[in-house]
């Protein structure tokens, strides 16, 4: 999936992934993707209920070596 914009949010413990991606999906435009890194388990729980409560669209996640990737369609 083709991402307008990744952000990398490796590393962070909650909340800074919601954080991190609050501020970067403001920087897109409607129907553009964010596509996130997270390794924070918690990150999936949360960036589904962020996503819903954002207006936004959770598409697609995966998980790859212990990264959680994350693809985000901006409402």
């Amino acid at each position: 999936m083709n991402a307008n914009k990744v952000l990398d949010a490796k590393g962070l413990a909650c909340p800074m992934p919601i954080v991190k991606t609050k501020k970067a999906i403001e920087e897109l435009n409607t129907g553009e993707i964010l596509e996130i890194h997270a390794t924070d388990k918690g990150a999936k729980n949360d960036l589904s209920a962020w996503a819903k409560s954002g207006g936004h669209e959770l598409v697609k996640d995966t998980e790859e070596d212990g990264v959680l990737k994350f693809w985000i369609i901006k409402g």
